[in-house]
């Protein structure tokens, strides 16, 4: 019997949403991090709360969503085949390159981070000329890290771009979307952590520069969701097929309250409701955080379920 969540045409179910969820945040975190550390911090980032978590999050959240996405194939002894193998004709094989490239610099860029830190706890002659080795190449690993996390970001989207039977999903404002709904999940985590977790002051240089992207993105997203569907609805046959179905039924209750309401008409009426002092109180801050985060899962899971509900 067909369900929302069980049906003929499914093949990828919840795990994988919360694969790309996990990815999203790491991507968005990385690149948020980078800002702040060139334009807002510029000295001590290793001390903001916002850094520090970054520095823990990314590399947990890639970690988590490989280990997801491995158990999850239908051979998951078979995926060091992958990591060894490359194929440039497969997009999972990109992936996997590119989530190793990804790491590797992301450590890197980590150890740059840390270098005093490192250097006074390890007292190693060799580790000490190798930190301040891979600290000289500081600015450019802050490049080559925002560039791979762009990368990272659009990944996901490019992924499910790629099952070319599902006219939803092979849509070319997939990666986009992906990229905005993933910065909106690292907005959300950057600003929980920073509060909960390293006590952070809502009015310190991160969380104020954090908090001041969270409507421009929101409206990103709102926008690059018009286009999504309206370029699906104008695209005719089993296109329109496909955007009327989703936006229907069970999973079009979820995109009209999750993802419409929760996530973008309600943060936008409360920015432009709330006095300043109330969008700076913490309590406020938490509560619309974890929001963000739920409305971007719900977004993923609105994607892919409703996206392979309809077949070209």
């Amino acid at each position: 019997m067909n369900t929302a969540f069980h049906f003929d045409t499914l093949v990828w179910d919840w795990p994988i949403a919360v694969y790309l969820l996990l990815i999203g945040i790491s991507s968005g975190m990385v690149i948020i991090a980078v800002l702040l550390k060139r334009y807002i911090l510029v000295v001590n980032a290793a001390d903001d709360g916002v850094i520090k978590a970054t520095t823990i999050i990314a590399p947990l959240t890639v970690i988590l969503g490989l280990v997801i996405l491995i158990f999850h194939l239908a051979r998951s002894w078979t995926f060091w085949y992958l990591m060894v193998f490359y194929n440039p004709h497969s997009i999972m094989s990109l992936g996997v390159m590119l989530f190793q490239i990804y790491m590797a610099v992301l450590i890197l860029w980590i150890i740059a981070i840390y270098q005093a830190k490192i250097s006074d706890i390890i007292n190693l002659a060799w580790v000490s000329r190798l930190v301040r080795l891979i600290a000289k190449g500081e600015r450019g690993l802050d490049i080559i890290m925002i560039f791979l996390a762009v990368l990272l970001g659009v990944y996901t989207g490019f992924l499910l771009l790629a099952l070319k039977s599902y006219p939803l999903l092979n849509n070319p404002v997939l990666p986009l979307l992906f990229l905005a709904s993933g910065l909106t999940s690292a907005v959300a985590m950057a600003i929980l952590c920073g509060l909960m977790f390293y006590k952070q002051s809502v009015h310190s240089p991160s969380l104020a520069f954090i908090h001041k992207l969270e409507l421009p993105l929101i409206i990103m997203e709102f926008g690059l969701l018009a286009v999504f569907f309206i370029g699906l609805i104008f695209g005719g046959g089993q296109k329109e097929v496909a955007a009327t179905t989703a936006l229907r039924g069970f999973w079009g209750a979820v995109f009209w309250l999750g993802v419409m309401g929760l996530g973008i008409l309600l943060p936008i009426a409360l920015k432009l409701l709330c006095s300043e002092r109330t969008k700076f109180n913490k309590a406020y801050l938490v509560t619309m955080s974890a929001i963000g985060l739920c409305s971007v899962f719900i977004l993923r899971m609105f994607i892919l379920y409703a996206g392979q509900m309809v077949m070209a």
